[in-house]
């Protein structure tokens, strides 16, 4: 991939050079700049489509890749952010509220990272504590109460392991959101947008329907934990990503996931206003009303489906 990126590189200064020659010449090099944006095109298609599950990993935890508060900002109207559980206090990495889907109001909660260090320290890095996941199973209750549809945005690289964050009881709040998940009478669509790992992921992944962007990961744990435990050697971790199935197209072809979202060439982060419309549009696709109406029908497949999916992992 480094090669290709080079390449890439190499073409995308070659094309800028020729348009400002052009310019300050007043030569037409039309012909040789359109020659060179296709072969651009060509390799970009050619490096983007065969990406390996270690490539997925990195392009999910890039800086620039668009945030939980991204796509709120450009899919929802009207979004309010709520905060506290009411318990402890706030957790920054767990955002909140309600937002207007096209007139419809909705309950968003996603996992937010920071998009830059100053950022990623209020964040914790996009790990929730305890705190976390408490606000957004509050929110979930209220979304019940009033008949709102949850959604859900999951970009973590898991549960924060810290000594505070298991004495407030981190595994029991991650164990009441998949109970209580599993029986909220209203609909759930969970979307992963870049990293989705362990049970700080599970935590906010008990949907009716699980979607993935292109190029997102969704795993049990790390790959480099996975190297560190099994093999004793964190190196190993490319070996790992592709040994776990955390890409998208492995996830959908056995079933775990439900639907995936494409991405614009390049990843998400190269046209973050594209992604936002396409998952807006995928959204805009489900009958939410029809889902809330029959709720014990809904409540029904949600049930089946983990079933179905727990068999198969047996």
């Amino acid at each position: 991939m480094l090669e290709c990126e080079k390449k890439i590189s190499e073409i995308s200064k070659k094309i800028e050079e020729l348009k400002k020659f052009s310019e300050e010449k007043n030569i037409d090099l039309s012909l040789e700049i359109n020659e060179f944006e296709k072969k651009l095109k060509e390799l970009k298609e050619s490096e983007y489509k065969n990406l390996t599950p270690m490539d997925k990993l990195m392009l999910s935890r890039m800086i620039e890749r668009p945030t939980a508060l991204d796509y709120i900002e450009r899919i929802f109207d009207g979004f309010i952010e709520f905060h506290g559980d009411r318990y402890f206090g706030d957790d920054a990495c767990i955002i909140g509220g309600i937002g207007k889907l096209n007139g419809m109001p909705c309950t968003i909660i996603g996992q937010q990272k920071g998009r830059n260090t100053k950022e990623n320290i209020k964040r914790n890095f996009g790990m929730p504590n305890p705190e976390g996941y408490r606000k957004a199973l509050r929110l979930m209750k209220q979304a019940e109460k009033f008949k709102r549809p949850v959604i859900c945005f999951i970009d973590t690289p898991g549960a924060f392991p810290g000594k505070g964050a298991e004495e407030r009881g981190q595994g029991e709040a991650i164990a009441k959101n998949l109970m209580e998940m599993a029986m909220l009478k209203t609909p759930i669509i969970s979307i992963v947008i870049g990293e989705g790992g362990s049970g700080g992921a599970l935590a906010l992944s008990v949907g009716d329907e699980i979607w993935m962007l292109e190029h997102a990961v969704y795993s049990v744990l790390s790959p480099e934990g996975f190297a560190s435990i099994l093999w004793k050697d964190s190196s190993r971790v490319a070996e790992a990503a592709d040994v776990m199935k955390i890409t998208a197209q492995d996830l959908k072809s056995y079933n775990i996931i439900d639907k995936i979202i494409e991405e614009p060439l390049g990843g998400a982060h190269k046209d973050v206003d594209l992604m936002a419309d396409r998952i807006k549009e995928e959204l805009l696709k489900v009958n939410f009303h029809e889902l809330m109406e029959d709720i014990e029908c809904t409540l029904d497949k949600r049930y089946n489906k983990y079933r179905t999916i727990g068999k198969y992992l047996e």
